[in-house]
């Protein structure tokens, strides 16, 4: 890695801008800089997650989702760095693996449930915000090709997880009623 943090203050931001791993100052504000943001968020609330009692494979999977975001966040720092479709194949290959036992639902379920599963809906729904800050991003200026989709089925396999995760600690799911 050619880039090494061995200094961590540096008072650059000082002004409100920040340097992208191209050397390019840009404001703090910018959408690229709410897309990284958001991208590190979501990787920090899968980290809480991961603090949890969750099964071996979840977990595996939830460090691989994790060193992506990682990647991600990267791609958005270099804007001529790659995040790749076998990625986004991956997402894909883990939400049919986890769904395929479940039930199918009938109506919305609220989120909940086991803390492990509480802490998942909460990385879901950052993900979904990250999901449309990096939409808006997309519309501004290149971003990287399969990130978006990658983001959405991320909230796709987060849902599916929190009912894996309540399902395995015998925990029944809340079903939304009508008032």
């Amino acid at each position: 890695m050619a880039n090494r943090l061995s200094k961590i203050v540096t008072r650059t931001g000082d002004n409100g801008s920040t340097g992208l791993a191209d050397g390019t100052r840009v404001e703090k504000y910018c959408a690229r800089i709410h897309a990284i943001g958001n991208i590190d968020e979501l990787n920090s609330h899968l980290g809480v997650l991961l603090a949890e009692a969750v099964p071996d494979d979840v977990r595996d999977l939830l460090l691989h989702v994790q060193h992506d975001l990682f990647d991600l966040g990267g791609a958005l720092a270099y804007p001529a760095a790659q995040f790749t479709e076998d990625k986004l194949l991956h997402m894909d290959t883990a939400i049919a693996h986890y769904n395929a036992d479940l039930p199918p639902l009938k109506e919305f379920i609220l989120p909940g449930g086991t803390r492990a599963a509480a802490q998942c809906h909460v990385a879901r729904t950052v993900a979904r915000r990250a999901e449309r800050d990096f939409a808006a991003l997309a519309q501004l200026e290149t971003a990287p090709q399969y990130a978006l989709p990658y983001l959405n089925r991320l909230s796709d396999l987060l849902f599916v997880l929190c009912r894996v995760l309540n399902r395995a600690m015998g925990q029944e799911e809340t079903l939304w009623q009508r008032c």
